[in-house]
């Protein structure tokens, strides 16, 4: 079904309308793909429809008047089922295609073992996505919103202009963001002043990450929910405003980068026990490699943010949206063109 606005978007409440309304097609557009289980982009797709959902709901809550069974926590449960059956496609893609074709044979064959163990693993949890979307739980969700999204109710706020309230719906994720101590990780300060080390060895960052990886995971996340809340805004800014959006999408992909790396370790340990170094020491020396590499692109990403002149123009920025109605009416297809391209292309392993 399609919802859709019977008049021009201006309020808090509209917005929050035309959000729950488009990611809740989007996942119900891929549900029957989801089941047939033929191509791993409709499940892909299904999820960030799920995820893009709930992060509306959570980001226009103030605005919103929903029953129970449409609430965030709702929408969150069936995104983490889908995700635990993304996530073990998005294992088997990387190690079919990204590693197994440069490992020598005798590791290809260690793998091979891995890579049906994971096959295993993954009719397992197809099972509980496939039980999960007939589920009553499910059904309910879905009939909660078509219904919200037939007859939607609102707080009070709800009224008030967009224009005005943006910046209050924007500002506390970005200083969220920002106040994460994933930052500082491998930082020293000197006099307040935060100095990147740009001479870490390879070693030393191998023990950084050990002690602090699952801080930078973390990170991750709050980029990734950072992003969702921006990316339903676009309409309302310029190109600095999307300078800043491409900056928290670069951070989310090179931090998860290096969280792959440990989830396929991870993943390889259970198979291998502690033998995996001696098995597969070309496997390891990749990933090693791989890990290094992003990490010189993260100090790029974390210099920048680390800087007075950068946070104050991210917020600057966000405090001056400009809204011009004919470039709101001629842009929304065209982002939604170029958002549906770019969630085809993302690798989202956050769940771990």
């Amino acid at each position: 079904m399609t919802y859709q606005l019977e008049h021009e978007a201006k309020t808090f409440g509209d917005w929050a309308y035309l959000a729950i309304a488009k990611h809740s097609s989007k996942f119900l557009k891929h549900e029957s793909g989801v089941l047939a289980d033929t191509d791993p982009e409709e499940l892909h797709q299904m999820r960030v429809g799920m995820r893009r959902l709930r992060s509306a709901i959570h980001g226009f809550n103030a605005a919103l008047n929903l029953s129970e069974n449409a609430q965030e926590k709702k929408v969150g449960k069936v995104a983490k089922t889908l995700g635990e059956l993304r996530d073990i496609d998005v294992l088997e893609d990387s190690l079919k295609n990204q590693y197994y074709p440069n490992l020598p044979k005798k590791e290809q064959k260690s793998l091979d073992r891995a890579l049906s163990k994971l096959a295993k693993r993954r009719k397992k949890a197809f099972k509980t996505v496939k039980k999960t979307l007939e589920s009553q739980a499910y059904l309910q969700l879905k009939q909660a919103l078509d219904e919200w999204l037939t007859h939607p109710s609102y707080q009070t706020i709800s009224a008030i202009s967009i224009q005005t309230i943006l910046p209050d719906l924007l500002l506390p994720q970005v200083s969220q963001l920002m106040l994460h101590p994933g930052w500082v990780v491998g930082i020293n300060f000197k006099e307040g002043e935060a100095i990147v080390d740009e001479n870490l060895s390879s070693d030393d960052l191998e023990s950084l990450l050990e002690n602090e990886g699952l801080m930078l995971h973390d990170l991750r996340k709050e980029a990734k929910r950072t992003r969702y809340n921006m990316e339903l805004f676009t309409q309302f800014y310029g190109d600095r405003y999307q300078d800043y959006l491409q900056d928290v999408k670069a951070m989310q992909s090179i931090l998860g980068d290096i969280q792959d790396s440990f989830v396929l370790v991870e993943f390889l340990d259970d198979i291998f026990g502690d033998d995996i170094v001696e098995k597969m020491p070309s496997f390891v020396k990749s990933l090693k490699e791989n890990r290094y590499r992003k990490w010189q692109e993260w100090i790029t990403v974390q210099r920048k943010f680390l800087t007075d002149s950068t946070r104050k123009d991210f917020h600057t920025t966000i405090l001056q949206p400009i809204v011009i109605k004919s470039e709101i009416e001629n842009n929304q297809d065209g982002h939604q063109k170029a958002e549906e391209t770019e969630d085809s292309q993302l690798i989202d392993t956050s769940s771990h």
